[in-house]
């Protein structure tokens, strides 16, 4: 499944594919051995750039490595209090070193499976 798109074109009304982001504006996790659930906003940054921005020293990013899966609760842009757990792999994890996110670091995510 591609990781920016989803949708069955039966479905779909659309000619093309809805990315991610026209579906769902955030998700929601925990992290095992923390006691909190952790929530951020969605982030499209290029055509297959799916990804959330956590910042520096936050326990999120001293408890995730590249390859973990998380079970992801994604919140429906349409409908708020709609939302769908998605297994979701940690694609890379890249320090945002200048400009308006400096102290931030970009989580990019795959898509893997809808529960």
């Amino acid at each position: 499944m591609n990781n920016q798109k989803m949708g069955n074109k039966k479905d779909e009304r659309r000619g093309e594919q809805r990315k991610i982001t026209d579906l769902y504006y955030s998700v929601e996790f925990s992290i095992k051995g923390l006691a909190y659930f952790y929530q951020f906003k969605l982030r499209d940054i290029s055509q297959n750039g799916l990804c959330i921005m956590v910042k520096e020293g936050s326990p999120v990013l001293q408890n995730i490595k590249v390859g973990n899966l998380l079970d992801m609760k994604y919140y429906s842009v349409e409908t708020p209090d709609k939302t769908d757990k998605i297994i979701t792999k940690v694609k890379h994890i890249t320090k945002h070193a200048q400009g308006r996110f400096q102290g931030h670091s970009l989580v990019g995510l795959e898509i893997l499976k809808k529960e």
